[in-house]
């Protein structure tokens, strides 16, 4: 599991955890879902910031190249 894959799925725990205490507490579903959507895209975003890309191996190391005879 990747680190954004990771970061995610706890971010919807927590979400889910809201949207249950949410409704426990008599918010109208209406309410809960759009939190959970707002909560949800701002969970992407912070993932993809916090999740750094893989960097690129180069197919040839950086060095001198082949010795030309003239």
């Amino acid at each position: 599991m990747t680190s954004f894959q990771t970061y995610l799925l706890g971010f919807i725990i927590v979400v889910g955890g809201l949207a249950a205490a949410a409704y426990l507490l008599g918010a109208p579903p209406v309410w809960i879902v759009i939190g959970a959507v707002v909560l949800l895209g701002i969970g992407i975003l912070t993932a993809t910031t916090r999740t750094k890309p893989r960097d690129p191996t180069p197919r040839n190391p950086p060095g001198p190249g082949p010795r030309q005879t003239y």
